[in-house]
């Protein structure tokens, strides 16, 4: 009687086989095969983990946009009431203001433009408040970006400021590119 084995092991641990043959001149060969896989996915670094609801504060989710463009967004912090150079006043909606700072990175190897009209903040009862386009001056600093261009694996990082009113916190802070889709992440309460 002959008895043969053989161990296989096939792209870096990734499938191990054992082979044993039994055989002698009037027996029929029996062979026993077994197999083991073991396959590990990488997870994908610059997304945030998969979630029901807005995402929390630090965050960081891939944005893909239908120019073909990928960039990352999160928010790192928000302060409700900022100082700023004087209240933003009723005809900016609000009577303080309020601040997030985001920081946005190119993932792609295509340039893409960043600016603070895609961030908004969104109360419980359904209404938003957009950034106001005001910079310069005594804005709260270090300021986002207004419309500035960035290669690939540059970042933006700076404050958004938002006009609010001083006894309504928002629930959360909405980033809406151009070409994606919306994503949002919780405000902490107070």
């Amino acid at each position: 009687m002959r008895t043969r084995t053989t161990t296989g092991l096939l792209t870096a641990g990734l499938l191990l086989s054992t082979v044993t043959a039994c055989s002698t001149s009037d027996e029929p060969k029996t062979v026993r095969v077994t197999v083991t896989q073991t396959v590990t996915a990488a997870p994908d670094e610059g997304a945030a983990p998969k979630k029901d609801g807005p995402l929390s504060f630090r965050d960081k989710t891939t944005v893909k946009s239908d120019d073909g463009t990928s960039s990352t967004a999160e928010v790192l912090a928000y302060t409700h009431t900022e100082k700023g150079p004087q209240a933003p006043g009723e005809e900016l909606g609000g009577d303080s203001w309020a601040t997030a700072e985001i920081r946005v990175c190119n993932t792609g190897s295509d340039r893409i433009g960043v600016s603070q009209d895609p961030w908004s903040v969104d109360y419980a009862d359904g209404t938003s408040m957009e950034t106001t386009g005001l910079s310069g001056g005594d804005m709260p600093k270090p300021e986002f970006p207004m419309d500035k261009s960035l290669g690939s694996a540059k970042c933006a990082r700076g404050k958004v400021a938002f006009p609010v009113h001083a006894d309504k916190r928002p629930v959360s802070i909405v980033y809406s590119p151009e070409g994606g889709e919306p994503v949002e992440w919780a405000v902490p309460k107070a």
